[in-house]
């Protein structure tokens, strides 16, 4: 009953759906006699040797009525109509747990003497008394698979003593045998209903943790299903093969998703983060997730040219469990906004600084006018700081229209790595000694390759610079220039604060600056990795970081040697 209740907790939840379990005929017998009384319980285990008392009354009517005029036959048939008169008088209720076992021990004793009475006719009467031996013999106190045996011997010995006749002298079989026999099938009947009884209680044990699992189960799902409903981001849960197994709600109600689940027309769904190169179908989120690739964050584009989405998309896979395979959950989070937003934020700091490069490049040159006249030379100190702040200004406004714009107008030609380091380090060897740090150069002659050479030494100034400010207590800053299979590379090592591995990820951010360096008042505006990076990408290279929080920092950047 708690699996067929359960099952229908799970369909009325709509997820889990088993076929109904069908009692078969022992369970639905069980279940009539558990919701009967106890007198009644008694009465329907007599039933069995009362119906077939009453057959053998038919019986002898029809085939012996003579056997009616034995005083003792009549006197047997009506200790059967006593003993299943008791069965309901009894008050079983009040009385001690197996004072029930009475009953059958009459019913060996009632059998005994109608066979006695009957005469030879009436010996297979015998078999009846398998009804009280098994009946004595199910319960499961130990004892009364013993007073079943007692009841067979009495069935035998008692009829027989009181006709005063021997008591070995009928039959073998009757006197000795059948005892025995009965014995046997009162320890069998005993065994079998006790394994059978311990199998029962497993089974409903095992059929209550079923219930409890499939209700947790259902709660489970119940659960997941308000979670998914409840998040404004698609979740996508794909197999090993890549084929849907759930999609939430989110994912259906943008047609954008949805044509990411069901393409259509075997064209792409997706785009590349430019807007108009369809990603090859090995490199969609599903095909990725299939082939066990792990990924967070990667921009997609979605819907029609007129009105794309952008998505934030990452896989997380997980593996097989339970005999089901495993996949993985692809997520879409929606991220127009921030784009647009990121977007109009670069333009605004792109026009601004375009604004404000035109009046500071007039605020120079006038600069220059008026320190190259005669009649200023009492304040000639004040304007060459002056000069110099607009410069400054000047740089930093140049650096963030190259971080808006995300590239550099490059004057490339063939220069010396090797002798860009050098000087970098000669410049900034009086800062470092200011601040007590050894600047240690270590450069390989020659190192020839087409750069701007200008840009690059903005880049090696832009890491010796981050790493002199970085390197507050003093130590050692070691600036090497050499040759790899990659190209030329240039590694800029101090041994100052470090950062972090999430600090690390965020480095080349625009105006990102570390929290340490915001607590101890470093200046710097977060500007000079993201300009030294679109730098070197701009040269085809690239630029990296390892850094440990305490043990300092490397910055190398790689150019292409040709």
């Amino acid at each position: 009953m708690a699996i067929e209740e359960q099952q229908g907790t799970a369909d009325r939840a709509g997820r889990v759906r088993m076929a109904p379990v069908q009692p078969v005929v022992s369970d639905r017998i069980d279940g009539l006699l558990e919701g009967l009384s106890i007198r009644k319980r008694v009465a329907a285990s007599q039933l069995p040797v009362t119906a077939t008392v009453a057959l053998v009354v038919i019986a002898t009517a029809i085939f012996s009525p003579e056997t009616f005029d034995d005083n003792l036959f009549v006197a047997a048939l009506l200790f059967h109509l006593a003993i299943a008169a008791a069965c309901f008088a009894t008050p079983w209720g009040r009385l001690p747990a197996g004072a029930f076992a009475v009953i059958p021990l009459l019913d060996c004793l009632a059998i005994g003497f109608t066979r006695e009475a009957g005469g030879p006719p009436f010996n297979v009467l015998s078999i009846m008394l398998v009804f009280p031996v098994i009946w004595l013999s199910v319960h499961d106190r130990p004892y009364m698979p013993v007073l079943a045996m007692a009841g067979a011997v009495l069935s035998t010995v008692v009829p027989s003593v009181v006709q005063g006749s021997p008591v070995l002298g009928g039959s073998m079989i009757r006197t000795l045998i059948l005892p025995l026999v009965l014995s046997v099938i009162a320890v069998t009947a005993h065994v079998m209903a006790t394994t059978i009884r311990r199998q029962r209680i497993k089974l409903m044990e095992n059929e209550l943790h079923l219930g409890r699992t499939l209700g947790e189960s259902v709660r489970r799902q119940a659960l997941l299903d308000a979670v998914l409903r409840a998040v404004g981001l698609g979740v996508w849960v794909v197999d090993a093969k890549g084929n849907t197994v759930l999609a939430n709600r989110a994912m259906h109600a943008d047609p954008a998703l949805a044509g990411v689940i069901s393409p259509a027309g075997g064209q792409a769904p997706l785009m590349s983060a430019d807007r108009s190169t369809p990603v090859p179908a090995n490199l969609l989120p599903a095909a990725r997730a299939a082939a066990g690739e792990a990924f967070i964050d990667e921009l997609y584009w979605a819907g029609p040219a007129d009105r794309q989405r952008a998505y934030s998309v990452s896989s997380h896979g997980f593996p097989p469990a339970g005999g089901q395979e495993g996949g993985a959950v692809i997520t879409f989070v929606d991220v127009t906004s921030l784009i647009g937003a990121l977007a109009a934020k670069d333009n605004f700091v792109a026009t601004v600084s375009h604004e404000l490069r035109t009046p500071l490049t007039s605020i120079l040159g006038y600069l220059e006018l008026v320190l190259d006249e005669p009649g200023h030379e009492d304040i000639r100190d004040e304007l060459l700081v002056v000069r110099r702040n607009a410069e400054h200004l000047l740089g930093l406004v140049n650096d963030l229209i190259a971080v808006a714009s995300e590239r550099v107008d490059l004057a490339l030609e063939q220069a010396d790595l090797a002798r860009l380091v050098a000087r970098e380090v000669d410049a900034a060897s009086p800062k470092a000694a200011g601040n007590g740090l050894q600047l240690v150069l270590d450069v390989e002659q020659p190192l020839h390759a087409r750069m701007d050479p200008a840009r690059i030494g903005q880049v090696i100034r832009n890491l010796l610079s981050n790493a002199i400010k970085y390197s507050p207590n003093g130590g050692l800053i070691t600036a090497r220039a050499f040759r790899t299979r990659e190209g030329l590379a240039c590694s800029i090592t101090d041994t100052g604060l470090g950062m972090t591995g999430e600090e690390q990820e965020q480095a080349f951010s625009k105006f990102f600056r570390s929290a340490r360096s915001r607590e101890t008042a470093i200046p710097g505006a977060g500007l000079g990795l993201p300009v030294s990076k679109t730098i070197v990408e701009g040269h085809g290279g690239s630029i990296s970081l390892e850094s440990e929080p305490g043990r300092g920092t490397r910055a190398t950047f790689i150019l292409p040697e040709s």
